[in-house]
């Protein structure tokens, strides 16, 4: 007979066993907890598509976004979230985006990447981290991508933190943080010193130097238009000078290409899915034709 974890009652367990139970349950509360985050959206999606084409239930709406979801490698949130988003279809039967012309990527080659058309964001996201640790010579950081509704910022990837510090930070807002601020301006920015540097609140800053962090920079990812879509951060264990101009220039390339290529990720792959979701949704419903104005009075 065993108790929790697989451990007989009369043995105790050894510190690694304990160690390495302890980590897979926060992995497991981790998850659970990036579950709660987006169910809402997700939620509120599968009830627009059940009503938009007489789907027999939620669960079906559900299984469409999880088809177009996972042929176009594409997270089932941001694709919900572009389905809250997206003007309705103006007809039930056409093409959702009629007229569209899909172009294509821009260039990922200082990532390494050489086929920006057969990456998925995923793999950009990773890279871009992984880009940003090397140049700046550390092994902590993560990656937040640009909440346009919630206006803040949602964690996407990290690497080498704690998960006390990815559930602090799960969602910013527009102030508070240096991540925050570098959205705010455009530019990259500089905590050469967390415990001393005024751009945190008292609880943010508790929750960076717990996680071991006492510097970051911070690298906003903008599209050609200006937009910022995302900002990647590189965390250090110790105060930092400036970084050399060779970083920056380096680090500044690297967020202009990044933030072109999601914008070309939402604007094609993003809308290919919706599109793919719009015509298998038409095919397993009865959809309803779209409200009517009410004609004025002569």
């Amino acid at each position: 007979m065993t108790g929790e974890a697989g451990h007989r009652p009369d043995e105790v367990p050894r510190s690694d066993d304990v160690r390495s139970d302890a980590a897979r349950l926060r992995e497991e509360v981790g998850h659970l907890r990036a579950q709660l985050r987006s169910k809402p959206v997700i939620s509120y999606a599968q009830g627009l598509l059940q009503e938009r084409y007489g789907l027999a239930d939620a669960e079906t709406a559900f299984t469409l976004l999880r088809q177009s979801s996972q042929r176009f490698n594409i997270k089932l949130r941001v694709l919900a979230e572009a389905v809250v988003r997206a003007p309705r279809p103006e007809s039930p039967k056409g093409l959702w985006f009629p007229g569209r012309v899909r172009q294509a990527p821009p260039s990922l080659d200082v990532l390494g990447l050489a086929d920006a058309d057969h990456v998925n964001r995923s793999e950009v996201l990773a890279a871009v981290l992984s880009q940003a640790l090397v140049i700046t010579g550390t092994g902590m950081g993560n990656v937040q991508t640009a909440d346009r509704d919630a206006h803040g910022l949602r964690i996407e990837r990290h690497v080498g933190l704690s998960e006390d510090f990815v559930s602090f930070f799960a969602f910013v807002g527009e102030s508070g943080t240096s991540c925050a601020r570098a959205a705010r301006d455009l530019e990259q920015t500089t905590v050469h010193d967390v415990a001393t540097d005024p751009v945190f609140t008292p609880s943010a800053r508790h929750a960076i130097l717990a996680a071991g962090s006492r510097a970051c920079h911070s690298v906003p990812l903008v599209d050609e238009e200006g937009a910022c879509k995302g900002i990647v951060s590189a965390h250090l264990e110790r105060p930092t000078p400036d970084l050399h101009p060779a970083q920056l220039k380096a680090l500044g390339a690297t967020g202009q290409q990044v933030g072109r290529w999601l914008t070309w990720h939402e604007r094609t792959v993003v809308l290919d899915a919706l599109e793919h979701l719009h015509a298998t949704g038409r095919l397993t419903g009865t959809p309803h034709p779209p409200p009517q104005r009410r004609r004025q009075l002569e």
